[in-house]
């Protein structure tokens, strides 16, 4: 009952602090990148601080984060994996959903930092799109993330890995770093508990650039659930028999 409690007022002060932390930034944000990533990496840094205080749940980054022109292929199960990948990297690019951008704060803050939004029903067009601007220039290098499952995926489910990473892989004949997770265990993609513990993002070895699709999506589908799988027994998730 307790945890219940403490859960409850973690999200609701994580609730406030969005609002609050967009606004003071807000000025900076307007005219500057740089102020609008300052706002998110802060807003990311005060959920995992007072998570650990509030509710008990410390964040780790492990492996080496990428600080040049890489694409990550991560896995994703909660809002808390965006918050640490956010957070690690130095100017993250995530691939997400259009609805997004019409969110309050967070949809004005994505459309400053230049964040890529795919309309679901056309990825391909979007993909493509996004490889022009890429390629054009009108979207500033940084570390694209792509989440190649497509959504949240709780812990023992199985969905199945999608092209689109595979895609960019080749067109940008870039780097991939995987990355694994064990988030959506201590906060499910569903829900208002928290459990207690050590959540986990890992940046793993790169997969260089040349592998035929088939063999890249072999081996990122592999090393990430394998990865994710260890990351949630090191936490002391077990599998439904």
């Amino acid at each position: 009952m307790l945890q219940w409690v403490r859960s409850i007022i973690y999200i609701v002060q994580a609730t406030i602090a969005m609002p609050v932390i967009g606004l003071v930034f807000a000025p900076w944000a307007m005219f500057s990148k740089t102020g609008a990533y300052t706002a998110c990496k802060t807003y990311a840094a005060w959920c995992m601080w007072s998570a650990r205080w509030l509710i008990g749940l410390r964040c780790e980054v492990r492996g080496d984060v990428p600080q040049g022109e890489v694409l990550i292929g991560a896995k994703h199960q909660s809002f808390l994996d965006i918050m640490m990948i956010f957070h690690a990297l130095p100017r993250a690019k995530f691939i997400m959903k259009r609805e997004i951008l019409w969110t309050p704060v967070i949809g004005q803050y994505t459309k400053r930092m230049q964040m890529i939004a795919v309309d679901r029903g056309k990825r391909g067009k979007a993909i493509s799109k996004m490889m022009e601007d890429v390629n054009a220039g009108r979207i500033e290098p940084g570390q694209i993330v792509i989440y190649p499952q497509g959504t949240r995926v709780a812990p023992g489910a199985h969905i199945p890995y999608k092209v689109g990473t595979a895609v960019l892989y080749g067109q940008l004949k870039q780097s991939c770093i995987p990355v694994a997770t064990n988030a959506g265990y201590f906060w499910p993609r569903r829900g208002l508990y928290r459990r207690s513990g050590l959540a986990v993002v890992e940046f793993l070895p790169p997969i260089e650039p040349g592998l035929e699709k088939a063999a890249f999506m072999a081996e990122l589908e592999s090393r990430v659930e394998t990865a994710s799988n260890r990351l949630l027994a090191e936490a002391g998730w077990q599998a439904d028999a």
